[in-house]
């Protein structure tokens, strides 16, 4: 097994990104630089978050795209080519609101016996949600709110994604509202 380091990360995703999809890429460097501002102030485990904010969108590579639902798909690389721990997978496979995308999709039974989900993820998987509700596709800062408008524009409001982002997002934005208290109470402190 590969040394699995924010670097490690960083590699797979410039290899699966940069060149086939180099928008998402961006948008890629804007999340994981965001990752590793927010681990620390918060005290998350920074490495773990880092190496999910790298490869979150992986699946949305041509080369890896076997569902349409770039969460497993990259998670299902992840595991499958890369031997990533199952923590940086199920964070892949759950990030911002995939479960109710896999819902949509006829994809719940994969994502959820495939990369079960623990309690221990639970802050991880939030903060991943935050650097990406608050990571534009040009990798600028955007309020998650902001993100939710700038997603649900670029998706027609019958296909999976504007459904389910429309659905999941009073939890996603609560999730952020609770990661941006926790900063704000720690530059209190």
């Amino acid at each position: 097994m590969a040394d699995q380091s924010p670097a490690w990360a960083r590699e797979i995703g410039r290899r699966v990104l940069a060149d086939a999809l180099p928008g998402r890429w961006v948008h890629t460097q804007g999340v994981a630089a965001q990752a590793r501002v927010v681990g620390p102030v918060l005290g998350w485990d920074t490495d773990l978050i880092e190496i999910a904010a790298w490869l979150h969108d992986i699946g949305y590579a041509p080369a890896l795209a076997v569902t349409g639902f770039h969460p497993l798909d990259g998670a299902r690389y992840l595991r499958d080519r890369e031997g990533a721990v199952p923590a940086v997978c199920a964070l892949v496979a759950h990030h911002s609101g995939a479960v109710a995308e896999a819902a949509e999709r006829g994809l719940s039974d994969p994502l959820l016996v495939e990369f079960s989900l623990n309690d221990r993820l639970g802050e991880e998987v939030i903060a991943i949600t935050y650097c990406d509700f608050t990571t534009g596709p040009r990798g600028e800062r955007l309020s998650p709110e902001e993100r939710i408008t700038e997603i649900l524009s670029r998706y027609e409001p019958d296909s999976p994604v504007h459904r389910a982002v429309q659905t999941s997002a009073p939890h996603l934005l609560d999730q952020c509202r609770e990661v941006t208290a926790a900063l704000r109470a720690s530059e209190r402190a």
